[in-house]
């Protein structure tokens, strides 16, 4: 069964738009007409970008520093006339040693750009939700469901991707959507240099199209919710 969606005159702002499941974000949703906006802390032009630069326009910032997300927040507003979705994919993994040989700078990586990035673009970006009862979409993890050995501040970051969700949508029941996805390992150049390809590994496609899903109509009754994308991980 194919499943199109039509975001023609609608808005939507992507973070972590340059890695590998952003990239893949901003083109389901330009395929899908919407008006795309890009942000990241590296430049669309890197060598280390994934995004096709033609597919969106570009707004670079720090989605760690509040004056930064603020001024991509209100540039992609000026530019648009609107902001319907927001895409808060921005993350990073780190660890491989307990939590007593965890030096506390990756600790506070970890948070600043797996939580406090999303809480910043939410925060900022809300105002304008609200005008147009738009959705947010943020990217949580399964790991974030358990305790686990050697990645216990990735997996706390992502916990509290959960829990952002669910206070955005008790905050702005009626108005704003706000949902996350779980996915589990994603099929990217940074896990295959990191581990052997298992064909249970989800392609970023894949998972970019539940962000389509879960911003259309089809799920107006839909917020607050973690949805699994683990594929047969």
């Amino acid at each position: 069964m194919s499943v199109t969606f039509d975001f023609d005159g609608r808005a939507v702002l992507v973070t972590g738009a340059c890695g590998a499941l952003g990239s893949a974000v901003c083109e389901a949703f330009d395929a899908a007409g919407a008006s795309v906006h890009a942000t990241d802390v590296i430049d669309v032009e890197s060598e280390d970008s994934l995004l096709d630069p033609d597919l969106a326009e570009f707004h670079r910032g720090d989605l760690t520093d509040e004056a930064d997300v603020e001024r991509v927040v209100e540039a992609v507003v000026d530019s648009a006339g609107r902001l319907d979705y927001l895409a808060n994919v921005a993350g990073t993994w780190a660890g491989g040693q307990p939590i007593d040989e965890t030096d506390v700078s990756e600790f506070e990586m970890l948070m600043n750009v797996n939580c406090k990035s999303a809480f910043l673009a939410s925060k900022h970006a809300l105002s304008h939700l609200r005008e147009t009862e738009g959705a947010i979409v943020s990217v949580s993890a399964r790991a974030s469901l358990e305790g686990g050995k050697g990645d216990g501040p990735y997996r706390m970051s992502k916990a509290g991707i959960r829990l952002l969700t669910e206070t955005l949508a008790a905050e702005n029941k009626g108005t704003v959507r706000a949902n996350c996805v779980m996915p589990s390992v994603i099929d990217t150049p940074a896990n295959r240099e990191m581990m052997d390809p298992k064909d249970e590994w989800v392609n970023p496609a894949a998972i970019a199209e539940v962000f389509l899903v879960l911003c259309s109509d089809a799920t107006e009754p839909t917020s607050g919710a973690a949805i699994p994308v683990y594929g047969e991980a």
